[in-house]
């Protein structure tokens, strides 16, 4: 690693800020810092969501997954096209109506303000938690870089800078900022995985693919193991992953926040449904790269090669493999997908906090020029506590991918299920919905720290937690609303008919 791959990753650093406030144009309210006006066009949204959810963890965490085993994580791609599209039909109409800023507004208009409170601070929790996984993703690489070059630093230091670069731009350029700096940061990512491929092709003369597919590990369906806790199996990765596309991206503001920016409803359908097929390709980039390398370094285990984690071995790669100034150019991608979903992060944290949380707690609403600024001081704050999270857990041995969607995936499927219950159950109130709902996420919880903090053993895999969590809040609300009589079709419980009228042809 040279002081041009350096300079090439500071250069990077500063670029991103300065187009994202070149991008940004003027915030005048809360519509255009956290919609963008709402008038962005669905292919930028598109990518947005691809970059947002992709994040360091895919650049350097996927192609682990095939250098230790084989491609079937492409079956998780598959489920989360499925997902997708049962949200743009189901719920993302439901977002639409009404003007909302952020998902949990939804259950507001159904359950009241405890309701949109409780979700919105759930959100804020998980979210941070998650993302702190991501800003640490991105941080590994870096470090290893400054170690070689012999410049010693510690990963505090490095979460800081980049939490700071990333506050900047937000800050100012909001969500508008965020989506454009996306695009161009998920095409740098992109090339980066693509050149790496072409670059083990060349020294191995194109051998890795013979010894991968002799060695069995281009096998994509895996129909083996209990499909409750094998995280690899195909029933596990196709259904569970469609609930948990369900749950990410029609409960998580951080991707409807982006999917809300759109122009109108069918524009906003089609940038989520293409962003399945964008990531089932992605998926298959780097895990490509993942099989390249296990030739390239003669199937060597990561601990054979003198490494402390296995998600060091693309960067790795990236510092020893590559020439000078393109080493710098990938490692500025790995930044480039860590930072898009922080920034993302920022803007849906600071939207939940103004809407969801403070909006609910004052007795006068806000004005566009009040939310605004405390929407941009939440992005500041949200922004350093981003470094907590990213410091604890640092020590984890375990793959930073599975960590950061476990973690996730606790809230998720409370989220998910409050929603559907609003929708389908017409005898709950506020408080079976927040009762169900705080249910939902204990019982995930619970598996989740066993596993990781107790047993070592997994008992429910990951995938699996949004339904496990639908499940619960259908069952603890029902039985609690079956104290009461069912409303009658009218207001939301209606929804779906007058859609379906609306929607009808006129003779």
């Amino acid at each position: 690693m040279q002081i041009i791959d350096l300079v090439v990753i500071v250069a990077y650093l500063a670029a991103t800020a300065w187009l994202g406030l070149k991008l940004s144009g003027r915030q005048s309210g809360l519509k255009d810092y956290f919609l963008g006006g709402r008038d962005l066009p669905w292919w930028a949204v598109c990518l947005s969501v691809v970059a947002t959810e992709t994040s360091a963890l895919t650049v350097i965490g996927i192609p682990v997954m095939s250098y230790l085993g084989d491609i079937s994580y492409l079956q998780l791609g598959l489920g989360y096209i499925i997902g997708r599209i049962v949200v743009a039909f189901f719920m993302l109409p439901r977002y639409y109506d009404g003007e909302m800023v952020t998902a949990y507004a939804y259950l507001g208009k159904r359950f009241g303000s405890s309701t949109q409170t409780t979700a919105g601070v759930t959100f804020l929790f998980t979210r941070l938690m998650a993302d702190g996984i991501r800003v640490l993703a991105a941080a590994i690489p870096l470090k290893t870089i400054l170690d070689g070059m012999g410049v010693h630093t510690n990963y505090f230091t490095i979460i800081v800078v980049l939490a700071v670069v990333t506050i900047l731009y937000t800050f100012i350029g909001g969500i508008k900022a965020v989506v454009w700096v996306d695009v161009a940061q998920m095409g740098l990512y992109v090339a980066g995985g693509i050149l790496s491929i072409i670059v083990v092709s060349a020294a191995t003369g194109g051998g890795w693919f013979t010894e991968a597919a002799d060695a069995g590990k281009f096998t994509m369906f895996l129909f083996d193991g209990n499909p409750v806790s094998a995280d690899s199996s195909f029933v596990t990765s196709l259904v569970g992953g469609a609930i948990f596309a369900m749950a990410s991206h029609g409960s998580d503001q951080l991707v409807v926040q982006r999917l809300l920016t759109c122009r109108s409803k069918r524009e906003a359908q089609k940038a989520l449904i293409a962003s399945g097929v964008v990531v089932f390709v992605q998926f298959a980039i780097f895990l490509v790269v993942g099989l390249a390398l296990w030739s390239y370094y003669d199937q060597q285990s990561p601990s054979a090669m003198g490494l402390t984690r296995d998600d060091e071995i693309f960067p790795h790669f990236i510092i020893e493999g590559l020439p000078q100034g393109i080493s710098g150019l990938l490692l500025a991608g790995i930044l480039a997908a860590a930072m898009s979903t922080l920034s993302s992060s920022l803007s849906a944290l600071s939207s939940s906090t103004v809407t969801d949380v403070i909006g609910k707690f004052r007795s006068t609403p806000l004005t566009d020029r009040q939310g605004l600024r405390v929407g941009r001081w939440a992005t500041i704050g949200w922004g350093l506590a981003f470094i907590a999270p990213a410091t604890i857990f640092q020590s984890d041995e375990g793959n930073i991918v599975i960590l950061a969607l476990g973690v996730a995936g606790i809230t998720y499927g409370g989220l998910l299920g409050a929603f559907a219950f609003g929708i389908l159950n017409r005898r709950a109130t506020a408080a079976d919905a927040n009762i169900a709902f705080v249910a939902a996420v204990a019982v995930n919880a619970y598996f989740f720290v066993m596993e990781k903090y107790v047993t070592g053993e997994v008992w429910v895999a990951w995938q699996w937690y949004p339904l496990l969590g639908v499940i619960v809040t259908f069952v603890v609300g029902g039985l609690l609303s079956l104290r009461r009589p069912a409303a009658p079709r009218t207001g939301l419980a209606a929804e779906t008919r007058d859609e379906t009228r609306k929607d009808a042809p006129r003779r």
